[in-house]
This record gives structure tokens, C-alpha cells and sequence, in this order.
């Protein structure tokens, strides 16, 4: 098979037959060996029995239904994980990602030898305040934290290679992120192509406000991961101990002067850097504390892998 399309979709009753329709003109005219996976993140609407009719019509649809709205990125984690393709292609279900894109980015995957190809809506038709501005301040700092040099991360529009989605776990918000989880799995050759962006046809955006800030989190999240997700010591240990400096120069300080100068001043205890010392110096205790903790859980986690792969080895042999 050389293609799985990945559609998750969430009441997009309007445009579903026209989405398919579109893709399957595309296939037969370049002659490919297709899949398409529609993803029903608990839609509401007639989205799912539209999905129902297209499978019986179409042996090349597929249709996976969860129960209740759990977000795109775990949608788009059930579509990877029953995904057959040699190469995975996932858009949006609105209409504004456009089909014919399919074959040249399948080429850059197939003939460039790219892991990832990320479409960039260059030309945007959304709103101007509450879309297209948020999301250039979101691209630039996740191409400043994550060192992926992409303008547009959260197109919905990209293309795989199958070891890609194979080896990467898309969960929480992490959907906008894909590319920086493709870097950290050890795929490197990722880019990016200008793709048309169409203004909706049909219905409205499922993406209110708080996308905003469950994107700034993720991307703090991301970050910590990117940085210290093996060596979280060398977070939490550097600033337990600069905390714990700090506490221990204000402790050395009011000792010595009460020892020395000030012998019969007030006590230490009404001083108020006495309580700066003492909370710096247990919140250093904790911060290190939790890198240890850290340490331990990831050692630990490597040690497993390492047993689970001298184990299957064993038994290959």
C-alpha cells in the first residue's frame, strides 16, 4: 500500500463526502494504492454514519469511532497505530487542506528521502487577531526552543514515513508539536513545502481560546523534554543547588554576625533573612531531591528497554 490519509475529524457532516470524493479523484488519477482512515473524535452530528456509508461504498475507507470527544492528537495517535501505508499523509476534514498536495509531498517522502514533510499555509484565510497572529508567535517559539526550523507547525496538512509514526507517541496537546517528537525519535531530515490554504466552506472552527494556553504549556513541555528529558538532574540539581547556595550564604551571614558583631541584637528568628535562608535552602533540598527521583525513573526505564531487547534477541536466535 503506498498511502494511508489520516482524517480526524470532529462534526465535520458537511464536508465529508466532498473531502473523499476530492481524494479519491487524486488516487485514481496517479494510480495509488490507497487507505483512508477517518478518525470520529466523538462526533455529535451525522459525521459517523456519513463514515459508515462511505466504508460500504469505498473498500479503501476505514473508519475508527471513539465514544466520546478525546482530541485530536489522540485521534491522530489511533490513525497511526492502524495505519498500513508506506507513507501517511494526515489533513484536517474542512476542506482547507487541499488533496492534489498528496502526490508531490508522497514524492519529496518516496524520492527525496524526507522522514517528515510539514505543509506551510503561507497564505492563510483565517482571522487575522485570533488565529493567523497567535499561531506566528507559536511557530517562532517553537523554532526557537526546539530547534526545528519550520513557519508553520500545526498545519494539519504533512506526510510520514511509516517508521516515523511508528515510533513516535502522539498524546495530551502534543499534535502541534509532531515534528519536534519526529527530531527527539532520531529523524532529522524534516522540511516543509508551501501548501494552499482554503478559506472553510462548511461549519465553524472546533478551536476555541484556550488552545492558546494549552499550546504555550505543551511548549514548555516539549521544551523540558527536549532539554533535560534524559538528564533531568542537570535541571533540578542546578537549581536546587544555586537555591540552596543562596539559603546557605543568607544562614552564614546571620551567623556570623550574630557570633561577632551584633551579639546583642535581636534574635535570628525576627530577622527576616532567617526565613529567606530556610525557605531557599529546603526548597534546594527539594529541587535536588527531584532530580534524583528523575534520575532514577529514567535510569530505570532504559534498564527495561534494554532487558526487553537482550530478551527478544535471545529468543530470535
Amino acid at each position: 500500500m503506498n498511502l494511508s490519509i489520516v482524517i480526524p475529524l470532529l462534526n465535520e457532516e458537511e464536508s465529508l463526502k466532498e473531502l473523499h470524493d476530492w481524494i479519491v479523484s487524486v488516487m485514481q488519477s496517479n494510480h495509488f494504492l490507497y487507505e483512508i482512515l477517518f478518525i470520529d473524535d466523538g462526533s455529535t452530528d451525522l459525521s459517523w454514519k456519513i463514515i459508515s456509508e462511505l466504508t460500504s461504498k469505498n473498500p479503501n475507507v476505514k473508519g475508527i469511532r471513539f465514544l466520546r470527544n478525546f482530541g485530536k492528537s489522540q485521534a491522530l495517535h489511533a490513525g497511526f497505530k492502524a495505519a498500513q501505508g508506506d507513507v501517511i499523509i494526515t489533513m484536517d476534514a474542512d476542506l482547507q487542506d487541499n488533496p492534489e498536495e498528496i502526490p508531490e509531498l508522497y514524492n519529496l517522502i518516496t524520492k527525496d528521502g524526507f522522514d517528515l514533510i510539514s505543509g506551510w499555509k503561507k497564505k492563510r484565510y483565517d482571522s487575522v487577531i485570533f488565529k493567523n497572529t497567535p499561531s506566528k508567535l507559536f511557530n517562532w517559539a517553537a523554532k526557537k526552543t526546539s530547534g526545528v526550523k519550520l513557519h508553520d507547525f500545526n498545519c494539519g496538512l504533512k506526510a510520514y514515513k511509516k517508521e516515523v509514526v511508528k515510533n513516535i507517541e502522539v498524546s495530551g496537546e502534543m499534535h502541534r508539536y509532531i515534528p519536534v517528537l519526529a527530531k527527539n525519535a532520531g529523524f532529522s531530515k524534516i522540511d516543509e513545502k508551501i501548501v494552499q490554504h482554503q478559506a472553510r466552506k462548511y461549519g465553524k472552527t472546533k478551536f476555541g481560546a484556550e488552545r492558546f494556553i494549552n499550546g504555550f504549556l505543551d511548549l514548555i513541555t516539549i521544551w523540558f523534554l527536549s532539554k533535560f528529558g534524559k538528564r533531568p538532574m542537570h535541571l533540578f540539581g542546578a537549581l536546587g543547588a544555586i537555591m540552596f547556595i543562596i539559603g546557605f550564604g543568607f544562614a552564614l551571614y546571620l551567623g556570623i554576625d550574630k557570633l561577632f558583631i551584633n551579639k546583642f541584637s535581636r534574635l535570628i528568628t525576627d530577622r527576616p533573612q532567617f526565613y529567606i535562608a530556610l525557605t531557599a535552602m529546603v526548597m534546594g533540598c527539594q529541587l535536588f531531591l527531584a532530580g534524583f527521583l528523575g534520575e532514577i525513573m529514567v535510569r530505570s526505564k532504559n534498564n527495561e528497554t534494554r532487558y526487553t531487547i537482550s530478551e527478544k534477541i535471545n529468543i530470535t536466535i
